[in-house]
């Protein structure tokens, strides 16, 4: 073959590796959009739910002052556990619906917060949260560091702050619910750069609509989860209550 031909040939190839390479950098922001997209509709839903419960005492008494306070405690991990479990069954629609309710009775949960502390408080420390999340989940999603291997020690971290957490609530020492928080504090911003990431590595341009779809809702919930830990932790540390 001439070389002007083996030239013409090698340009070709790059262009259209280039283009394909284009393509994808185009289908993973758009699905990146999309998780973002979720993660924050479902914290809005939650944060309006929580304050329209607060403002009614008849349902702040029924919520917490009663025994379905453990029901409402225990639901959103019962959801978790089933959409897990569940979401390769499921339709978008579906998986779309259970996100949803979610949402509504982590915002039933959470509505003892407008109680508990300062409206001034808790705004500012939302702001806090969004900037702490925001740009942790940049460093996920942009650093070419593999943060694989901190996913079990994130995930042990995790575990012992629950345990903790439980432990403290038979205790109530203030000064091991410093410690719990910090700690908190500290895994769920590890997390946050680990999910993204791990969010970010298994978009596939090959993926079906319904497929990306559930990807999609899966990788907002798991970034949900991260931002409403990382806010609670940060609230604890630096709210102001009633």
């Amino acid at each position: 073959m001439a070389p002007d031909n083996r030239f013409k040939l090698n340009t070709a190839n790059m262009n259209t590796a280039q283009a394909h390479a284009a393509g994808i950098d185009v289908g993973l922001r758009q699905y990146m959009l999309r998780v973002y997209n979720y993660m924050t509709l479902g914290l809005a839903l939650t944060g309006g739910v929580a304050f329209a419960a607060s403002t009614s005492p008849e349902l702040m008494q029924t919520i917490h002052g009663t025994g379905l306070r453990l029901v409402v405690m225990l639901a959103p991990l019962g959801f978790v556990i089933f959409f897990m479990a569940r979401l390769h069954a499921m339709k978008p629609a579906t998986a779309q619906m259970v996100f949803w309710a979610f949402a509504v009775i982590m915002g039933l949960f959470l509505s003892y917060i407008f109680l508990t502390y300062t409206g001034a408080s808790i705004t500012r420390v939302f702001f806090i949260t969004a900037g702490t999340f925001a740009g942790m989940s940049l460093y996920g999603y942009t650093t070419k560091r593999d943060l694989s291997g901190f996913g079990s020690f994130l995930f042990m971290g995790l575990i012992g702050v629950f345990i903790a957490m439980v432990v403290n609530a038979f205790l109530q020492s203030s000064a091991m619910e410093f410690v719990i928080s910090v700690v908190g504090v500290l895994v769920f911003v590890g997390l946050t750069a680990y999910d993204t990431q791990a969010i970010k590595s298994i978009y596939s341009e090959t993926d079906t609509g319904a497929t990306q779809e559930k990807k999609a809702i899966m990788g907002a919930l798991r970034l949900y989860l991260d931002f409403i830990n990382l806010f609670i932790m940060l609230l604890r540390l630096f709210g102001n209550r009633n």
